[in-house]
């Protein structure tokens, strides 16, 4: 049993199907070497071990009868802690919502438990899921797979290191800026940002509505495909055939490929000459309309964040980390007539990337600038936490600002990936690039 724990999510569903691996069996399995892990308590926040078993049960049950729902009945998955759970805690990270029981399950999680998914438990992210980091003082700060001296990346850290640290086949998370993305580069994982309003968000605790996401972290693109299907109650997109023989891929080079660190910068040139011998073609552009988009942000993000929030925190600001406190507060400095004003600029923004990358089945860039800083050095200097963050985030906000979906793919050099960004939607075109995309870097 010990080698399902290094499986991918859809290689075990096929064996449940098989009938060669019981449900209750592999939920037992992961739960055991989750609560055995001696790192657990810095990955879930909670584990739930009664909804497994009873889950699992019940995919036994259909599979023996020939009745899976899904490529991913019976097959756990553990789940960041802002999505709703039924009677179980969600504190998103944060002593503002301790102890706080919903009463009924995030609508994407219902989605996945209809389609026979196994609920594991809940994992650690950043608090209330505003850093790319991971770094959370309040709760815990989940390690990164090749240093647990090391932040994962956030928000989403628990969930990619529950994967990393096979204790999970399969987490979800939610990307605003980067987080799905970034805890999946610094732990060589899949990641996928889906476009904002296609997955559900009833039931997610909100951090910025307008670019709050729902997407998987995985192990292999067609965990990531099996991942979103079940949290749409949809059947997964066909990957048959997958290749890159006439691909046309934009290399940005605005902003993207300013102060990359030596690593993750060969990594992602080393990609460039697998993906281009494997019949893509690739041209350089450049996007000025990135570098205003960026500049916005400030009324975008922490302005729309402190206004959902703003009650809560000022109501209990002492029990916050101070920096994100601060990232929050910021919004404060923004009017309204701002935050309009900006979203205009950046819907005209949004229009001319759009007709650029138009004829291009991807955007690439390094997926992340700079590789995992370690806990103490951001615990010993507030002003290198600040700069780390922002040069963590750059790159995968450029995909949220611009409405794209997006993919990040391991490189082969740990923790250094390489992202694919396209137009909104387009999320099943994506992925079958990205399947192609995998199978040249392998």
């Amino acid at each position: 049993m010990q080698e399902w724990l290094k499986m991918s999510a859809a290689a075990l569903g096929r064996g449940i199907e098989a009938g060669q691996i019981d449900p209750v069996d592999l939920a037992q399995t992961y739960l055991d070497a989750a609560a055995a892990h001696p790192l657990s308590t810095r990955i879930y926040a909670r584990l739930t071990p009664e909804r497994a078993i009873a889950e699992a049960t019940a995919a036994s049950t259909r599979a023996k009868a020939g009745q899976r729902l899904s490529p991913l009945d019976g097959v756990p998955i553990s789940w960041k802690d802002l999505f709703d759970t039924a009677g179980i805690v969600t504190e998103a990270g944060s002593a503002l919502l301790k102890d706080r029981v919903p009463s009924e399950d995030a609508e994407v999680l219902q989605a996945a438990t209809m389609m026979g998914t196994v609920c594991i438990g809940k994992t650690h992210m950043s608090e209330l899921a505003f850093s790319g980091l991971g770094y959370n003082p309040i709760t815990q700060t989940a390690p990164c797979l090749h240093d647990p001296d090391a932040v994962s990346g956030g928000s989403s850290s628990g969930a990619a290191a529950s994967i990393a640290h096979d204790i999970a086949p399969l987490a979800i998370g939610s990307d605003t800026g980067g987080s799905v993305r970034l805890p999946a580069v610094w732990n060589d994982l899949v990641g996928l940002k889906t476009t904002a309003g296609r997955v559900s968000l009833k039931g997610v605790v909100p951090l910025v509505k307008s670019f709050d996401t729902v997407g998987p972290l995985a192990r292999t693109v067609e965990d990531a495909v099996v991942a979103l299907s079940v949290l749409e109650g949809q059947r997964p997109a066909d990957l048959r055939g997958a290749t890159l023989k006439g691909a046309r891929f934009a290399v940005l080079k605005t902003l993207a490929l300013d102060e990359v660190e030596p690593q993750p910068l060969a990594a992602f040139q080393a990609a460039l000459v697998k993906l281009e011998a494997a019949g893509a073609e690739l041209i350089e552009i450049d996007a000025p309309e990135v570098v205003e988009a960026i500049s916005h942000a400030g009324p975008l993000y922490p302005g729309e964040a402190y206004g959902m929030w703003r009650t809560e925190i000022e109501a209990k600001p002492d029990v916050m980390y101070a920096q994100v406190l601060g990232r929050f507060r910021a919004g404060a400095n923004f009017s309204a007539p701002d935050f309009v004003a900006a979203w205009e600029t950046l819907s005209a923004l949004r229009e001319i990337w759009d007709a650029r990358i138009a004829g291009f089945d991807a955007v690439l860039m390094p997926s992340c600038a700079i590789m995992p800083p370690k806990i103490t050095d951001l615990e010993a200097d507030e002003a290198f936490y600040v700069e780390r963050n922002l040069a963590a985030l750059r790159n995968t906000r450029i995909g949220n600002l611009m409405g794209c979906c997006a993919l990040t793919l391991p490189t082969g050099v740990p923790s250094c990936g390489i992202m694919l960004n396209t137009l909104p939607m387009q999320e099943e075109r994506l992925l079958r690039i990205g399947a192609a995309a995998e199978a040249a870097l392998a």
